[in-house]
């Protein structure tokens, strides 16, 4: 049985903060939240930073967990509303139904595949040196998009195959596709924040690079299995790090809706 958590962390507080500066710590203490270990099971986990005081961290697990460790060292122990928020979710995966209209978010890391970077990194120097096979057998290297159209495209473009579709609006999302002629539909999806992370995994480790992009809409069911996939393995790469979260609500309006 899944469980969606939503855990309020202090960025005023040191553990907080040094959570919250760093996707691999914050991953290791999500997982320390499991019964089982090692944890074997898909763990999906995002930041949501809403206001300059706290930030909620939301956590997609198999079994249900325990944040009372998270919360003692980083959170809000005793406050009003610092008590983290664990609910089933099952009613939601059941609730999925082609033709369905869901508001939607999700943090991914928009990347796609080149044979040779513009720009490589040390460690892809050191790979490309190191590879013997010919150029068609080569394995790819992920580069991360980097404009706000090109993030764009790369969530259209996977809309279908998991199990949904974004619909036209009238209103022009708020993102600037970089063209000087207006149209009068665009899809319903708003690119709401873009961030590059920098960390380390280890204190004398390389550096790790991810671009992260958080997209805000609307979508429509169209495979209902696909979409509850989707919901449940995450969509993209770096998942380890905070990205690939899709998370569904009503729409406004819809919220006493079965």
């Amino acid at each position: 049985m899944p469980y969606l958590s939503k855990i309020a962390l202090n960025p005023g507080r040191r553990g907080g903060l040094a959570l919250l500066s760093n996707p691999h710590r914050l991953h290791a203490a999500v997982l320390n939240g499991l019964a089982e270990q090692p944890v074997r099971e898909r763990v999906l986990w995002r930041v949501e930073s809403d206001t300059p005081h706290r930030t909620d961290v939301l956590v997609l697990t198999e079994s249900r967990p325990s944040w009372h460790r998270l919360v003692e060292d980083a959170g809000w122990p005793g406050a009003d509303g610092g008590d983290p928020l664990i609910a089933d979710y099952t009613p939601l995966l059941e609730r999925l139904v082609t033709g369905r209209e869901f508001a939607f978010r999700l943090t991914a890391n928009p990347v796609h595949s080149v044979q040779r970077p513009e720009r490589p990194s040390a460690e892809q120097t050191q790979r490309m040196k190191a590879d013997t096979d010919a150029p068609e057998r080569r394995r790819g290297f992920r580069v991360a998009h980097r404009t706000a159209a090109q993030q764009l495209d790369w969530l259209l473009g996977r809309a279908e195959r998991n199990g949904f579709t974004i619909p036209l609006t009238e209103t022009a999302p708020g993102i600037d596709l970089g063209t000087s002629t207006p149209t009068s539909e665009a899809p319903a999806v708003s690119l709401v924040a873009r961030d590059i992370l920098r960390f380390r995994k280890h204190r004398n480790g390389p550096h790790v690079t991810i671009s992260s992009a958080t997209f805000q809409g609307r979508l429509r069911v169209t495979d209902a299995n696909a979409l509850r996939e989707a919901l449940l393995s995450g969509i993209g790469p770096a998942k380890g790090y905070g990205q690939g979260l899709l998370t569904l609500a009503p729409l406004p309006g819809e919220a006493a809706r079965g």
